[in-house]
């Protein structure tokens, strides 16, 4: 009986499975924006600036209703949000098959579309991951903002060949009827919220070695009561200073990041590559996501969220560089060098951000405070993505966005860096 119950699956992994499988969706929806972006260009003829609207509203809708969401997933659960997400979205995606006018772009996909994705990406599902364990956080949540990197590198050349095979309209439809599908299977993956519901410990910690203790209220590490920490709420931790530090650094990572990604795919086809190989070079690079952050997430358990996140920062900034001195379609090695070093740490910040933000505010309110600080990450990626489209369009090149990245992402390193100490009430 006892060998059983240790080889049982501790269901904490079950939830894990659940929050990827919903965050690789709704990334993978919308990060194909990037290659419908090359479309619109080609149809409709809007600047680069123009069309990097839409995407930098989302980021701003994204980042603006992320204190709602986090609300909302503390009070409501996040299987009704999931629900409600998949409906939104599928509908957005619909819609969007239609489009004739930038400002319907800017509707559909920078609010309807954004909203939706909201519900079934990390804000519902960082929360319910982070009451499953404590021990192994860091690698939890890394796997679950891992989905991230594979909706990219799915989506990108699946994308490309479904606008090249029927055009970009009836993609959309597609999509759409796609998300439709997958709405019931994906409500069904967030059945329970909590460890307790079912008789457990976090990090499948054996109640048994708890003594009989009450499991609802002490704090367990390793099988030993301790302390139970602070609940920290919204207000307490708004009025520490790492709290900021913590919206500058989703900021500083928003920033670097979009100040190349959503641009790459026009970036390889201005300089000459063939837009189904740059987009496969670039799906490729994004599949190391995968392996990247599990990796670092990992490791930030081990060797601190802080020393982590630098390394994750400076891999970025190589990347990065690379694109720099990409200058022509027959430095194939330089743009599958980009595409790796800058695919690999794709949002390996999230996940040390999201646990540095569990190990410091522990308790019922963290999807608020969560939703707080994605505003940053919001602002970031907004004004990172526009503003590189309006240095093209200024310029006739990327090369100031992509010197501007390398400054975001040093800033990040050096506002995570003075996060190593605990906030004090």
């Amino acid at each position: 009986m006892r060998q059983t119950e240790k080889r049982r699956l501790f269901y904490g992994w079950v939830v894990v499975a659940g929050a990827f499988t919903s965050f690789a969706v709704s990334a993978g929806v919308m990060h194909s924006f990037t290659v419908f972006f090359v479309a619109f260009l080609e149809e409709f003829g809007w600047s680069r600036a123009d069309t990097s609207v839409a995407y930098s509203v989302a980021q701003l809708i994204s980042g603006a209703s992320a204190p709602l969401i986090g609300v909302l997933v503390d009070r409501l659960g996040p299987r009704l949000l999931v629900l409600l997400g998949g409906i939104i979205l599928a509908v957005g995606l619909a819609a969007n098959a239609y489009v004739t006018s930038l400002w319907q772009l800017i509707l559909l996909y920078g609010l309807v579309m954004t909203l939706g994705a909201n519900c079934l990406g990390l804000l519902v599902s960082a929360p319910l991951v982070s009451r499953w364990f404590v021990r192994k956080r860091g690698m939890a949540i890394a796997i679950v903002q891992s989905a991230n990197g594979f909706g990219r590198a799915t989506s990108t050349p699946l994308v490309q060949l479904l606008i090249s095979a029927v055009g970009w309209r009836v993609a959309y439809l597609v999509l759409a009827v796609f998300m439709a599908v997958l709405i019931v299977p994906l409500m069904r993956l967030f059945q329970i919220r909590e460890p307790g519901d079912m008789g457990l410990l976090p990090d499948g910690i054996a109640p048994s070695r708890t003594q009989g203790l009450s499991t609802s209220t002490p704090f367990f590490r390793g099988g030993v009561r301790q302390a139970p920490p602070h609940d920290w709420s919204l207000w307490e931790a708004m009025r520490t200073p790492h709290l900021w530090l913590l919206f500058g650094v989703y900021t500083f990572t928003g920033l670097g990041s979009f100040f190349v990604s959503l641009h790459q795919l026009a970036f390889a086809v201005d300089i000459g590559f063939d837009k189904l190989y740059a987009a496969s070079v670039l799906g490729m690079g994004s599949f190391l996501t995968i392996g990247g952050i599990i990796s670092i997430g990992t490791i930030s358990d081990y060797i601190g969220r802080e020393i982590a996140a630098i390394l994750a920062y400076l891999i970025s900034i190589i990347g990065v560089t690379c694109a720099l001195f990409l200058v022509s379609p027959q430095q194939t090695w330089l743009l599958w060098l980009h595409a790796c070093f800058f695919g690999v740490t794709w949002g390996a910040r999230g996940p040390l951000i999201t646990a540095k933000t569990a190990d410091l505010f522990q308790g019922k309110h963290l999807g608020a405070i969560f939703g707080v600080i994605s505003i940053g990450t919001g602002l970031g990626a907004a004004v990172g993505s526009w503003a590189s489209g309006w240095i093209f369009d200024l310029t006739g090149s990327y090369r100031l966005a992509f010197v501007l990245s390398i400054a975001s992402y040093l800033g990040g390193c050096v506002t995570f860096w003075r996060l190593r100490r605990p906030p004090k009430r």
